[in-house]
């Protein structure tokens, strides 16, 4: 009899303990509605209010990847989420393969898409394509609706499929359509050529920064036999920038830093990681071309060349993209691209939202076209004073 009592006391406290525990429980996430932490409350009512009350049926993870989509991209302007299809693109791109129509576009500006310049021998060549031009629709997509990354993503696709886009060309003031077939695109980032008429003079142009960057810069060089010249000319313009250790490569090449740093990163918690140089210096006169397009990894480039003051900098200011975007990779093939530090020169200027101020300034005339690794002596502004201020050092 005495046991009976015991036990159904031990259960009434253990229920009573539950109640209690259950009841700080609820008062707890009533008081974090409530008082709206960190506008949860406001998230939890809206997810209760979708499912509840909106028309149409909706998929939970459809849900979950639209809130992603827009928390990251009210970050800024650089960080964006990619789904597995736009993810996969992403990966070509920093890996330097892919399937596409054959152009290097500027995505410095998010909300303009403009084509550098056509791949030699790629569909958009093939099509007439110029520097400068904007796309305004791929398909029936209106670019000005979508992210750059997106935008990217569609332009990108199996070879021999066929894709349309709708271009403005500034020069003209006119807009038409252009179907392209996609191809295989193998993109070299880096050509070389003697500068024609000045066959002391190498002229080199990296139209952007894969992870193959610096070596491909390495390998021109040795299969130009660069100790041949007595100057190299960097075309850096319409160069949107890439991968931030290929840049490092490149720069390392450029400056006398034996073992001075290259670039300093610097992330949200004030740690500053200083990257040294990875490549030995040609030790050559050089003159670097930029303009506005120059931007994120050309400008940590032009940066080092300016610091160390290894070489003349020709054209207009550089972009000002001084942060530095991380991937990290997420369940289901997707990842979310993160602005996690910022960059600064070896100097420790911060050239975000600045640019690298040229030491020559040279704007393109109206309607003038930068004749980038021409095949004839007929050279644009830019390059005309380039040639002139290397020449003033050669002497």
């Amino acid at each position: 009899m005495s046991n009976r009592v015991n036990w159904k006391k031990a259960f009434i406290q253990a229920a009573a303990v539950g109640l209690i525990l259950c009841a700080a429980l609820a008062v707890i996430i009533s008081g974090i509605i409530f008082v709206n932490y960190d506008n949860m409350g406001r998230l939890t009512r809206v997810v209760h209010l979708i499912d509840k009350y909106y028309l149409n049926e909706t998929e939970g993870a459809d849900l979950v990847e639209g809130a992603i989509k827009g928390m990251v991209s009210s970050l800024d302007k650089y960080s964006s989420y990619q789904d597995a299809e736009e993810n996969e693109k992403l990966m070509n791109s920093i890996q330097g393969t892919f399937g596409g129509i054959g152009v290097h576009l500027s995505t410095a500006d998010p909300t303009k898409l403009v084509v550098m310049r056509p791949i030699k021998g790629s569909p958009a060549e093939r099509a007439g394509l110029q520097a400068g031009d904007i796309i305004l629709k791929i398909d029936d997509t209106d670019v000005s609706e979508i992210s750059s990354d997106t935008a990217v993503a569609i332009l990108r696709g199996e070879p021999g499929t066929k894709v349309s886009v709708t271009i403005y060309r500034p020069g003209t003031s006119k807009e038409f359509v252009v179907s392209m077939i996609r191809d295989n695109i193998n993109v070299p980032t880096v050509e070389g050529q003697a500068l024609p008429g000045h066959p002391d003079i190498a002229l080199i142009d990296i139209s952007s920064f894969s992870m193959q960057t610096g070596d491909e810069l390495e390998n021109v060089l040795k299969e130009m036999d660069i100790d041949k010249y007595n100057g190299v000319i960097i075309d850096l313009r319409y160069n949107p920038g890439g991968e931030v250790n290929a840049a490092i490569k490149v720069a390392s090449l450029l400056v006398p830093a034996n073992d001075g740093p290259i670039v300093h990163i610097v992330d949200n918690k004030g740690n500053i990681d200083t990257r040294r140089a990875t490549a030995d210096y040609i030790n050559k006169p050089i003159v670097l071309l930029i303009n506005e397009y120059s931007a994120s990894a050309s400008e940590i480039v032009s940066g080092a060349v300016k610091d160390y003051g290894a070489g003349i900098l020709v054209g207009t200011k550089t972009y000002g993209k001084g942060v530095v975007q991380t991937v990290f990779e997420l369940d289901g093939n997707t990842s979310v691209k993160l602005t996690t530090d910022k960059y600064l020169t070896p100097l420790k200027n911060d050239i975000n939202k600045i640019g690298v101020e040229p030491d020559v300034k040279v704007e393109l005339k109206e309607d003038e076209k930068a004749t980038i690794l021409p095949n004839e002596a007929d050279f644009d502004s830019q390059l005309t004073k380039g040639i002139e201020a290397l020449g003033q050092m050669i002497q």
